[in-house]
């Protein structure tokens, strides 16, 4: 994309934002990696960020199974403890201040739907009430075996991760009613064990926001094409509201382009949120 057509994308942009009626914010993995979050894209990346994993040949897609936990949790919570740990400790950057500020000027507020389970967005000071995490939160948990069926806050757990071997060395934690290993209650691969009472409640906090709002905005970041279910959330829900004016704004910086219509920013988040900015700021002027 030239810089002109970039600067022509951005400026509409941000002519969309401030005609809007609300504004649905939907994010995936690239979102948190201007805050330092590490990017799981691929074996290499996520080796990078887990050697000892990288070292035992294991990918994502199978440290991050429910049976894991029953093969063994010390490497699983080694894996799960230090993602939580780390993300307790991460600052959401300034690009999500940008977005609380401008749905905070919309008629109808914003609503967030991201894939991530970092808690991000809650830290940033979005409203709990108005974000859907449709694959879980690391920050509650469940037990394994899910012996009574509930979602709870995780507390009074503090891991401690030999991070050479990626394994918990503090206690592991328990089911206070059976005795099994807690688990997240995070959506994993091949996991037909997940609690998923939470986040639908979260979806039906959505659905009855969409009733209500008129001209709507997607804003969608770092959402890839790999497991594209931000991707296509957004695109239906522009398309169902096509008829109110809904535009899809797409910041990715390898894979912006989307359906006729999207406005498509190859550039990473923080840096496309802050270019909508700018524009902002001299369209009022």
């Amino acid at each position: 994309m030239t810089a002109n057509r970039l600067d022509e994308q951005v400026k509409r942009a941000a002519a969309e934002i401030a005609q809007a009626d609300a504004l649905l914010i939907t994010a995936g993995a690239g979102m948190g990696v201007d805050s330092g979050l590490p990017d799981f894209r691929g074996n290499e990346g996520f080796w990078q960020a887990y050697p000892a994993l990288g070292k035992a040949r294991i990918p994502f897609d199978e440290i991050s199974t429910p049976m894991t936990f029953y093969a063994d949790a010390r490497r699983a919570w080694g894996f799960y403890g230090h993602r939580l740990r780390l993300y307790r400790a991460t600052q959401p950057h300034a690009g999500f201040a940008l977005l609380r500020e401008w749905g905070d000027q919309r008629p109808n507020g914003a609503f967030v739907l991201t894939s991530n389970v970092d808690g991000q967005f809650q830290r940033a000071g979005f409203d709990p009430e108005q974000i859907f995490e449709c694959h879980g939160s690391i920050h509650h948990w469940q037990c394994q075996d899910r012996c009574d069926g509930e979602v709870r806050v995780v507390a009074g757990f503090d891991p401690v991760v030999d991070e050479a071997e990626c394994r918990l060395t503090s206690p592991l934690p328990f089911c206070a009613n059976c005795g099994a290993i807690m688990r997240p209650n995070i959506l994993m691969f091949s996991d037909l064990s997940w609690l998923e009472q939470r986040a639908e409640a979260q979806r039906e906090r959505l659905n009855r926001w969409l009733e209500q709002v008129g001209r709507l905005v997607v804003i969608e970041l770092g959402a890839g094409v790999a497991i594209p279910t931000v991707r296509m959330f957004g695109e239906r829900i522009v398309a169902k509201h096509r008829g109110d004016g809904a535009t899809l704004i797409r910041i990715n910086p390898a894979e912006p382009n989307g359906p006729a219509g999207t406005i498509s920013l190859p550039l990473g988040g923080l840096a496309g949120l802050q270019q909508i900015a700018q524009a902002m700021a001299g369209q009022a002027a």
